[in-house]
C-alpha cells in the first residue's frame, strides 16, 4: 500500500483532474449547474507544516476544529471552495462526500432511537436533540421545580435577531445574598452547528440539580460554589441550524411521488452568528434573509469564538467578512460575546469550560504557539504562567473521556477565543472541549455515549470530566481567598480596570464583583489572583546555536518508493530537528516515526510541502529512543537527497512581569467607607479586616 501522503496526493490529483475537466468542457451556464449539483462535503486536508496550516487559513474555507499535526478537516460548501483548495496545491481526502445525505441518515437514526426509547440514560431522559424552545423550557422547568436551588436569568444583551439569551445559576440558597463562593461557568453552542455542545452543558445542569441532596459528592460541590450554565450562546445561529438540520423527506410533500430523501442544507452547517452588516443591527426576525447569499449558512456573520479580546485580531482569525473565521470589526463587537464578557467580569469564575464539536480534544491556553510575537507586546508569548497546573487538570479530564489533552495552538493558531480571554483577563482556568470524534451533530445516541462514557470510559465520560472541573473551581489551592471582619450586612466590592492585549493594541477590561458580609461580621471571599497571567513573568526559550548531537545521510530513492534511516536520541534534549534537502526542484516528502519496543512505528511528525519546497520536522522535548526517518520520493526524477538530524538544547530566559492589585471597598448605605489595595496570589489566603468601615 502506498504511504498515507502518497494516497492522499493521488486522491488530490484525481479530484483536480475531474474539476479541471469540468471547467474546460463546460459552457457559460456551468457555475449555476455546478452549484445545483455540488453537495457540501467534509474533507481532510494535508497540512504537515505550520506554513501549510497558515496557507489553509488564508483561503476563506470553513475550517473545523478537527485537526492534527499534519491535517485539518474542512467543510466545502460550493464548487468555488473546492477550486480554492485545489488552487492552493494542498492534498486532501474526501471523508463525508455529501453532508446533506449524512444529515438525512442521522435523522433516520435519531427517529428510530426516539421511537424505541422511552427514557434515555441521560440525566434528563431525553432521546433527541433539543430545539431552542426546548432549552428555554427546560431551564424554566428547573427553576420552577427547584426554586431554592436554580435561578433562570436573561443575559443583558438580546441577540441580533431580537431573542433573549438565557442561562441558569445553580447553588444552595441561590436567591440569597452573594456569599463569596467561587463560580464555575459552562458554555455551549458558540458555533451554531455544534449541537452536542449545548446538550452536554444542559445535561450537566440537570445532573447537578436532580442529584443534589442524594449524591454526596454533587451536594458538596454545589454547596461550595455557584454554577452558571449558558447552554446556547449563539441562539440565532443555532435556531437556524437546528431548524434546517431537520431535513424534509420530499416524498412526504410531493403527493407520494418517488423523489428520494433530499433537503436544502440551508443553515444546517451554519457556524457564525446573524450579523449581516458590520455595525448595523439586524431587524428582529430577519436573520434567515442572509441564507441565500451564504451557502450552507456559513458565509455571513461573525465567528463568536474569534471575537473575544484575548489577542483579538491575530493569527487564525480572518478580517474578511465572508470568511468562516471572521473576527468582527473589533473585540467584543457582538452582543453574544458581550454577554459572556459581562458574565465573567462580574463574578470570580475560577474555572470555565466552553464546549464545541468535534475532535475528542481537551484544549487549554494558549491559542497561539509560544514562539509567536504579538506586535502589541514585542516579545514571544511563551507558555501560560500556570502551564503545569492547566496541563495537570486537562490531562485528568481527558483521562475520563478518552480525549487528547493539548494546547489549543497544537490544533492550529487561534486568537480571540473564549478561554484565552477569560484566563488572561481574570486568571480563572479555562478549557475548550471538542466533543465527539468526527461530526458536528452526530446521531443522538453518540451524544449520550460522550456524556456518560462508553467502552473503556463507561461511567465516566464528559460527566466525570466536568465534575473534576467543578472540583477544581472550588479548590482554594487553585484560586485565592480573602477573609476578615467587616460590619454585618455591609457590601464589599472588589474591582480593577486593566489593559488586556489584543494582537496589535489593547482593550480595557473592568472586573467588578460584590458580596454581602454575613450576620456574624465575618467574611470569606473566594477570588481570582490579583495579578493576571498575561502580565506575569514569562519564560522564553531560544534554541542554542550548536547541536549537541547530529547525523547526516545521503542517498537516492526510486520514484514512489521510500528509504528509511534510524536516529537514536540517547539524552535529554529540547528539540529534534530533521531536514531533507535535494538539488533539484522535484518533490520529496519526509516522515518521522518513533520505534516502539515491539518494533512497530508511531508517527511523530511529517512534512509534505509543495514542489521545490524543502522538508523539515521539529519535535519538542523528544523522548529518548530510536526514530525512523523516512524519505519518500513522491515525484522526483533525479532522486538524490541529503537528510540531517540534530538535537538541540534551548536556553531559557525570564521576561520580568508586573504585580497588580485589587481595590477592596467596604460600603454601607451606598457610601464607600473604606478602600484598601489587595495583592493576593494563587493558592494564597489573605486576611483583610475592614475596621474603618465599622466606625460611625
Amino acid at each position: 500500500m502506498l504511504p498515507r501522503s502518497l494516497r492522499r496526493r493521488a486522491a488530490f490529483f484525481a479530484a483536480a483532474s475531474a474539476v479541471l475537466l469540468a471547467v474546460t468542457t463546460a459552457g457559460p451556464t456551468t457555475p449555476a449547474a455546478a452549484d445545483e449539483e455540488f453537495r457540501p462535503q467534509l474533507v481532510t486536508v494535508d497540512t504537515p507544516t505550520r506554513a501549510d496550516k497558515a496557507l489553509l487559513q488564508t483561503l476563506g474555507l470553513d475550517l473545523t476544529e478537527h485537526a492534527g499535526h499534519d491535517y485539518v478537516e474542512v467543510v466545502l460548501h460550493t464548487p468555488a471552495d473546492l477550486a480554492a483548495l485545489l488552487g492552493a496545491g494542498l492534498g486532501f481526502d474526501v471523508r463525508i462526500p455529501d453532508l446533506v445525505a449524512r444529515d438525512a441518515e442521522n435523522d433516520r437514526v435519531n427517529a428510530a432511537y426516539a421511537a424505541a426509547t422511552t427514557t434515555s440514560p441521560l440525566p434528563s431522559g431525553r432521546d433527541a436533540y433539543r430545539t431552542l424552545a426546548d432549552y428555554n423550557a427546560d431551564m424554566a422547568a428547573l427553576e420552577s421545580d427547584h426554586p431554592d436551588l436554580v435561578e433562570r436569568f436573561a443575559l443583558p444583551h438580546r441577540s441580533l435577531d431580537g431573542r433573549e439569551i438565557f442561562g441558569v445559576e445553580i447553588g444552595k440558597d441561590v436567591r440569597g445574598p452573594d456569599r463569596g463562593l467561587p463560580t464555575f461557568v459552562m458554555l455551549g453552542v458558540h458555533h451554531a452547528r455544534e449541537w452536542p455542545s449545548g446538550e452536554h452543558a444542559m445535561e450537566f445542569a440537570v445532573d447537578l440539580v436532580e442529584n443534589y441532596g442524594s449524591d454526596p459528592r454533587i451536594t458538596d460541590l454545589v454547596d461550595r460554589s455557584r454554577v452558571v450554565v449558558v447552554p446556547v450562546v449563539n441562539v440565532d445561529g443555532f435556531e437556524l441550524s437546528r431548524t434546517d438540520g431537520s431535513l424534509v423527506d420530499i416524498r412526504e410533500v410531493d403527493g407520494g411521488g418517488t423523489a428520494t430523501i433530499l433537503g436544502n442544507p440551508g443553515n444546517a452547517y451554519k457556524r457564525k452568528n446573524c450579523r449581516l452588516v458590520d455595525g448595523q443591527d439586524t431587524p428582529d426576525g430577519t436573520c434567515r434573509l442572509g441564507s441565500p447569499t451564504s451557502p450552507g449558512g456559513y458565509g455571513t456573520g461573525v465567528d463568536l469564538n474569534r471575537n473575544y479580546g484575548g489577542y483579538w485580531g491575530g493569527p487564525g482569525a480572518s478580517d474578511l467578512f465572508a470568511d468562516p473565521t471572521y473576527r468582527g470589526p473589533a473585540a467584543f463587537s457582538e452582543p453574544e460575546t458581550q454577554n459572556i464578557r459581562e458574565l465573567v467580569s462580574g463574578r470570580h469564575v475560577t474555572t470555565l469550560i466552553t464546549n464545541h464539536t468535534f475532535s475528542n480534544l481537551v484544549l487549554r491556553p494558549s491559542g497561539v504557539a509560544p514562539d509567536q510575537v504579538a506586535p502589541s507586546e514585542g516579545i514571544p508569548l511563551g507558555n501560560p504562567f500556570d502551564e503545569a497546573a492547566l496541563k495537570e487538570l486537562g490531562d485528568a479530564m481527558a483521562a475520563q473521556n478518552g480525549y487528547k489533552s493539548q494546547h489549543a495552538w497544537e490544533l492550529y493558531d487561534t486568537t480571540g477565543s473564549t478561554e484565552d480571554w477569560s484566563y488572561n483577563a481574570t486568571g480563572g482556568f479555562g478549557y475548550t472541549f471538542e466533543i465527539g470524534p468526527d461530526e458536528f451533530h452526530p446521531p443522538f445516541p453518540e451524544v449520550i455515549d460522550e456524556y456518560l462514557g462508553a467502552g473503556p470510559h463507561a461511567g465516566k465520560g464528559n460527566r466525570e470530566a466536568y465534575l473534576l472541573a467543578l472540583q477544581n473551581a472550588v479548590d482554594p489551592e487553585t484560586h485565592s481567598v480573602l477573609t476578615g471582619k467587616a460590619p454585618a450586612g455591609a457590601t464589599l466590592r472588589l474591582e480593577k480596570t486593566v489593559a488586556t492585549p489584543t494582537w496589535e493594541s489593547s482593550i480595557q477590561d473592568t472586573l467588578e464583583t460584590t458580596m454581602t458580609v454575613g450576620p456574624d461580621g465575618r467574611y470569606t471571599w473566594h477570588v481570582n489572583p490579583s495579578t493576571r497571567p498575561v502580565v506575569k513573568a514569562r519564560q522564553v526559550e531560544t534554541v542554542s546555536g550548536e547541536p549537541v548531537a547530529e547525523q547526516s545521510w545521503t542517498g537516492t530513492t526510486a520514484p514512489l518508493q521510500s528509504t528509511d534511516q534510524e536516529f537514536t536520541v540517547d539524552r535529554d534534549a529540547d528539540l529534534l530537528e530533521i531536514t531533507l534537502d535535494w538539488p533539484t526542484p522535484d518533490d520529496l516528502d519526509l516522515e518521522v516515526y518513533r520505534k516502539n519496543a515491539d518494533g512497530s512505528l508511531t508517527q511523530a511528525g511529517s512534512s509534505g510541502n509543495s514542489v521545490a519546497e524543502k522538508e523539515r520536522v521539529l519535535l519538542q522535548d523528544p523522548a529518548q529512543g530510536t526514530y525512523v526517518l523516512r524519505v519518500v520520493n513522491f515525484a522526483s526524477l533525479t532522486p538524490s537527497w541529503t537528510l540531517d538530524a540534530a538535537l538541540f538544547e534551548a536556553e531559557s530566559s525570564t521576561v520580568p512581569g508586573l504585580v497588580e492589585n485589587w481595590t477592596l471597598s467596604c460600603e454601607r448605605d451606598g457610601r464607600v467607607l473604606e478602600q484598601v489595595p489587595v495583592v493576593v496570589d494563587r493558592g494564597q489566603q489573605l486576611r483583610v479586616d475592614l475596621k474603618a468601615c465599622g466606625r460611625r
